[in-house]
Protein backbone atom coordinates (compact mmCIF):
# COMPACT_ATOMS: atom_id res chain seq x y z
CA UNK A 1 0.00 0.00 0.00
CA UNK A 2 1.76 3.28 -0.84
CA UNK A 3 1.48 6.10 1.69
CA UNK A 4 -1.71 8.18 0.42
CA UNK A 5 -3.53 5.22 0.53
CA UNK A 6 -2.21 4.36 4.03
CA UNK A 7 -2.99 8.29 4.76
CA UNK A 8 -6.27 8.13 3.68
CA UNK A 9 -7.02 4.90 5.53
CA UNK A 10 -5.69 6.73 8.72
CA UNK A 11 -7.82 9.43 8.17
CA UNK A 12 -10.73 7.85 7.67
CA UNK A 13 -10.11 5.80 10.86
CA UNK A 14 -9.44 8.83 12.87
CA UNK A 15 -9.57 12.50 10.75
CA UNK A 16 -7.97 14.20 14.09
CA UNK A 17 -4.50 12.62 13.39
CA UNK A 18 -2.16 14.99 13.26
CA UNK A 19 0.44 15.74 10.79
CA UNK A 20 3.18 14.02 12.99
CA UNK A 21 1.10 11.16 13.84
CA UNK A 22 0.29 10.72 10.37
CA UNK A 23 4.05 10.74 9.49
CA UNK A 24 4.85 8.60 12.54
CA UNK A 25 2.19 5.71 11.72
CA UNK A 26 3.23 6.09 7.91
CA UNK A 27 7.12 5.90 8.15
CA UNK A 28 7.21 9.30 6.17
CA UNK A 29 8.33 12.45 6.66
CA UNK A 30 5.86 15.26 8.12
CA UNK A 31 6.52 17.01 4.62
CA UNK A 32 5.59 14.19 2.51
CA UNK A 33 2.22 13.65 4.41
CA UNK A 34 1.27 16.98 4.21
CA UNK A 35 2.27 17.26 1.10
CA UNK A 36 0.10 14.27 0.22
CA UNK A 37 -3.07 15.60 1.95
CA UNK A 38 -2.60 18.69 0.11
CA UNK A 39 -2.28 16.95 -3.58
CA UNK A 40 -5.66 14.84 -2.27
CA UNK A 41 -7.83 17.55 -1.15
CA UNK A 42 -6.81 19.69 -4.20
CA UNK A 43 -7.63 16.81 -6.28
CA UNK A 44 -10.79 16.16 -4.95
CA UNK A 45 -9.99 12.91 -3.53
CA UNK A 46 -10.73 14.00 0.10
CA UNK A 47 -13.79 16.28 0.66
CA UNK A 48 -14.02 17.08 3.67
CA UNK A 49 -13.44 15.82 7.38
CA UNK A 50 -16.68 15.79 9.58
CA UNK A 51 -17.44 14.16 12.86
CA UNK A 52 -19.70 11.06 13.37
CA UNK A 53 -22.35 12.53 16.55
CA UNK A 54 -24.61 10.51 18.32
CA UNK A 55 -27.22 12.66 18.54
CA UNK A 56 -29.21 10.24 21.62
CA UNK A 57 -26.24 11.98 23.49
CA UNK A 58 -27.12 15.34 22.56
CA UNK A 59 -30.61 17.32 24.29
CA UNK A 60 -31.11 17.84 19.70
CA UNK A 61 -33.13 15.37 18.46
CA UNK A 62 -32.66 15.30 14.73
CA UNK A 63 -34.98 13.42 12.29
CA UNK A 64 -33.41 11.19 9.65
CA UNK A 65 -34.95 9.16 7.16
CA UNK A 66 -33.32 7.21 4.68
CA UNK A 67 -35.97 7.54 1.19
CA UNK A 68 -36.48 5.29 -1.71
CA UNK A 69 -36.77 7.19 -5.01
CA UNK A 70 -38.42 5.83 -8.61
CA UNK A 71 -37.64 7.73 -11.69
CA UNK A 72 -38.33 7.91 -14.95
CA UNK A 73 -36.18 8.82 -17.29
CA UNK A 74 -36.73 10.54 -20.97
CA UNK A 75 -34.17 11.53 -23.98
CA UNK A 76 -33.08 14.56 -22.07
CA UNK A 77 -32.84 13.49 -18.47
CA UNK A 78 -30.15 11.35 -17.37
CA UNK A 79 -30.15 9.74 -14.09
CA UNK A 80 -26.84 12.83 -13.02
CA UNK A 81 -29.82 15.74 -14.51
CA UNK A 82 -31.99 14.58 -11.34
CA UNK A 83 -29.08 13.91 -9.08
CA UNK A 84 -28.08 17.53 -9.26
CA UNK A 85 -31.28 18.77 -8.41
CA UNK A 86 -31.60 16.89 -5.58
CA UNK A 87 -28.13 17.16 -3.76
CA UNK A 88 -28.64 21.39 -3.65
CA UNK A 89 -30.95 21.17 -0.74
CA UNK A 90 -29.53 21.12 2.24
CA UNK A 91 -31.75 18.68 4.08
CA UNK A 92 -30.23 15.71 1.75
CA UNK A 93 -27.04 14.23 3.63
CA UNK A 94 -26.26 11.47 1.57
CA UNK A 95 -27.75 10.26 -2.51
CA UNK A 96 -26.72 7.28 -4.03
CA UNK A 97 -27.85 5.93 -7.04
CA UNK A 98 -28.44 2.29 -6.47
CA UNK A 99 -29.23 -0.77 -8.11
CA UNK A 100 -32.54 -3.19 -7.66
CA UNK A 101 -35.98 -1.96 -7.18
CA UNK A 102 -34.93 1.25 -6.78
CA UNK A 103 -33.39 4.10 -8.66
CA UNK A 104 -32.09 6.61 -5.81
CA UNK A 105 -31.37 5.90 -1.92
CA UNK A 106 -31.46 9.54 -0.59
CA UNK A 107 -30.89 9.99 3.66
CA UNK A 108 -32.53 13.24 5.06
CA UNK A 109 -32.27 15.04 8.12
CA UNK A 110 -34.72 17.64 9.81
CA UNK A 111 -35.71 18.95 13.26
CA UNK A 112 -38.88 16.64 12.97
CA UNK A 113 -41.14 14.14 11.09
CA UNK A 114 -43.45 16.68 9.79
CA UNK A 115 -40.80 18.92 8.73
CA UNK A 116 -38.96 15.33 7.00
CA UNK A 117 -42.41 14.20 5.62
CA UNK A 118 -43.54 18.20 4.35
CA UNK A 119 -39.51 18.29 2.50
CA UNK A 120 -40.37 15.00 0.91
CA UNK A 121 -43.77 15.92 -0.29
CA UNK A 122 -43.40 19.52 -1.41
CA UNK A 123 -39.67 19.69 -2.56
CA UNK A 124 -38.95 15.88 -3.94
CA UNK A 125 -41.97 14.22 -4.69
CA UNK A 126 -43.06 17.05 -7.46
CA UNK A 127 -39.85 17.06 -9.59
CA UNK A 128 -41.27 15.27 -12.84
CA UNK A 129 -39.30 12.41 -13.43
CA UNK A 130 -39.84 10.93 -9.58
CA UNK A 131 -42.50 8.42 -10.19
CA UNK A 132 -42.66 6.91 -6.32
CA UNK A 133 -41.42 7.76 -2.89
CA UNK A 134 -41.11 5.11 -0.38
CA UNK A 135 -39.61 6.74 3.47
CA UNK A 136 -38.34 4.77 6.08
CA UNK A 137 -37.70 6.67 9.66
CA UNK A 138 -34.58 6.11 11.18
CA UNK A 139 -35.25 4.52 14.51
CA UNK A 140 -31.64 3.73 16.23
CA UNK A 141 -28.45 3.96 14.92
CA UNK A 142 -26.02 1.18 15.56
CA UNK A 143 -22.58 2.14 13.87
CA UNK A 144 -22.31 4.91 11.47
CA UNK A 145 -19.34 5.28 9.37
CA UNK A 146 -17.79 2.39 10.93
CA UNK A 147 -18.26 3.57 14.59
CA UNK A 148 -20.34 1.71 16.95
CA UNK A 149 -23.13 4.29 18.12
CA UNK A 150 -24.40 4.29 22.09
CA UNK A 151 -22.89 2.19 25.15
CA UNK A 152 -24.46 -1.58 24.20
CA UNK A 153 -25.74 -2.03 27.53
CA UNK A 154 -29.07 -0.73 26.50
CA UNK A 155 -30.77 -4.19 26.18
CA UNK A 156 -34.65 -3.38 26.52
CA UNK A 157 -35.85 -6.59 25.68
CA UNK A 158 -37.47 -8.43 27.87
CA UNK A 159 -35.90 -11.95 29.07
CA UNK A 160 -38.30 -14.94 28.26
CA UNK A 161 -37.70 -18.20 30.17
CA UNK A 162 -39.74 -21.35 29.34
Amino acid sequence: MDTSEEILELLRENARYSIDDLARLTDADPEEVEDTIEHLEESGVIRGYQAVVDFEETDRERVHAIVELNVTLDRETSYSDIADRIVKFPQVRELRLVSGDYDFDMEVEGDSMREVSHFISDKIAPIPEITQTVTHYLMDSYKKQGIVMGDGDDDDRLSISP
